[in-house]
């Protein structure tokens, strides 16, 4: 469960000096605000299957309570970031990963050839060619949260069995349970980086 927490609102308005990256746009979420009498000064936030729960002082005006519920989205999409997957590591932990994810959703009915890392490509996150049985993942994913990454690859799994981007295929895919918050973490990584990437072209 990530969590993430603010040591006090006294530190609101302080600026960082150091370089900021592009941030993944922060997909929509169910979003729970509890407030607390006991709390005076720090706001908490963790998630709760896909529900942020954020926990403030219960004197908070609307106004800050806005602030910190959107300070801690951000806070914990950092936190998430950083958890890249091991895969990430060579092409043989890709291809192990493709293993455990294929016995796990796709009920060992598939399996690649090979599964490699490739430098960025111009229009998609990873690419598949059912004749060889092959995956292909950009470099660009390295460091996406491990949840990301699974996504990505039970997307290339599932067109060993189908083909094209129809109902049958969206069916297969959908059996990863993080399906939607997956596209929508790539969905905002593209826009903010500027890179134009979709995640229907295989």
């Amino acid at each position: 469960m990530a969590e993430a927490r603010v040591p006090s609102l006294r530190n609101r308005g302080k600026k960082n000096s150091q370089p900021r990256t592009p941030q993944p746009e922060i997909p929509q979420q169910k979003i729970e605000v509890r407030r607390s009498a006991r709390r005076r000064r720090t706001v908490t936030a963790y998630r709760d299957g896909d529900t942020l729960v954020v926990l403030i002082p219960a004197k908070m005006s609307r106004k800050e309570e806005e602030h910190w519920v959107a300070e801690m989205q951000r806070k914990l999409q950092r936190t998430e970031t950083r958890r890249a997957s091991p895969a990430r590591a060579s092409d043989e932990a890709l291809l192990l990963r493709c293993a455990e994810l294929s016995a796990r959703y796709l009920d060992n009915t598939v399996a690649p050839a090979s599964v490699r890392w490739v430098r960025p490509m111009r229009t998609r996150w990873a690419s598949c060619t059912p004749v060889d049985r092959t995956i292909r993942v950009s470099e660009r994913l390295r460091d996406v949260p491990s949840w990301v990454l699974d996504y990505v690859l039970v997307h290339e799994l599932a067109h060993l069995r189908v083909a094209g981007h129809d109902a049958q295929f969206w069916r297969l895919v959908r059996r990863y349970p993080r399906t939607e918050r997956a596209i929508g973490y790539l969905e905002g990584l593209s826009a903010a980086a500027g890179w134009g990437l979709s995640d229907t072209e295989d």
